[in-house]
């Protein structure tokens, strides 16, 4: 089980490996899962004594992508790194894209996990991952418990993507300078410079468009990542962060950006992610001849 201990709360450091009695905790839930926080009022005894933890957790079961439905589950997978990011964290080894048949799923592996890298394109049989859900999207982790074998196969992996077409109607609130919690294994984004998991955070930043695409018959809500983001407005990161720092005001960047983007045209494919479209592709578009037309019946919806 998870556990946090707040910096003001003035405890004793706890040590990897060591057996403790703690009395005066306070347990938490988000979304179905518990943890427990240690506060000024914990007491800590360190105990001479051995307790024997699985060290998976549980044990792990063959599954494809599409089975993953449960936040900490321990699982196998036989799947092709289909896209590798750059990390946001040095806490981060790697981060992509793993595919199968049934479809896709982000990746993470910690760069204290001390496991061999994975490539683009190569297949791998994933033993001991543990499942993760955010916002109802799932994801896998790699620990240092987790084998890696790389496997002389093909796989054709599942396109689960949506292809929308239409006019980027509207850039929503949410969109432009963000910043995420800097926490191991969060990406939340800060509410007033608090995470909803780790309270108050430093945090730090990131880029994104949450727009809306309207076809003429219904509205699409689409998330452009900081790679996507940079390439749709022609704005980076580093130079989001000077517009912000210049004017003292992070919103100068959502302005920016949606005078670039509103009221064009645009096809975004990638999958869909409750009820939005992630932007793994997308073009601009000509405008159609009832451009003004089109846009006047969008912006009334």
């Amino acid at each position: 089980m998870k556990f946090t201990a707040w910096a003001t709360s003035d405890l004793p450091e706890l040590e990897e490996g060591s057996v403790y009695r703690l009395e005066n905790l306070v347990t938490d839930e988000y979304e179905g899962r518990f943890s427990v926080k240690l506060n000024r009022t914990t007491s800590i005894e360190e105990v001479d004594e051995e307790i024997d933890v699985p060290e998976s957790g549980g044990t792990s079961e063959e599954r494809e992508i599409a089975e993953i439905d449960a936040p900490e589950e321990w699982i196998d997978l036989t799947a092709k790194v289909t896209q590798l990011w750059e990390p946001r964290s040095e806490s981060v080894g790697q981060v992509g894209l793993l595919g199968d048949p049934t479809g896709t799923t982000k990746f993470t592996k910690w760069a204290k996990s001390d496991l061999p890298e994975l490539e683009e394109g190569e297949v791998y049989r994933l033993s001991n991952l543990v499942t993760d859900e955010y916002e109802g999207q799932f994801s896998v982790k790699l620990n240092r418990t987790t084998g890696i074998e790389q496997v002389d196969e093909e796989i054709e992996v599942g396109d689960d993507s949506t292809t929308v077409e239409g006019a980027l109607v509207d850039v929503q609130r949410g969109s432009g300078l963000i910043k995420r919690c800097p926490e191991e294994d969060c990406t939340r984004v800060l509410q007033n410079g608090r995470c909803s998991e780790h309270g108050e955070v430093e945090g730090e930043f990131d880029l994104r468009v949450k727009a809306v695409i309207d076809d003429g018959n219904e509205v699409h809500e689409t998330i452009f990542d900081e790679e996507a983001t940079e390439e749709l407005a022609g704005v980076t990161l580093d130079e989001a962060k000077e517009m912000a720092m210049d004017a003292l005001d992070t919103s100068v960047v959502a302005d920016e950006i949606s005078g670039k983007i509103l009221g064009s045209y645009y096809r975004v494919k990638g999958p869909t992610f409750r009820r939005y479209v992630l932007a793994n592709e997308f073009e601009r578009l000509s405008e159609p001849a009832d451009a003004e037309e089109t846009l006047i019946r969008a912006r009334s919806l």
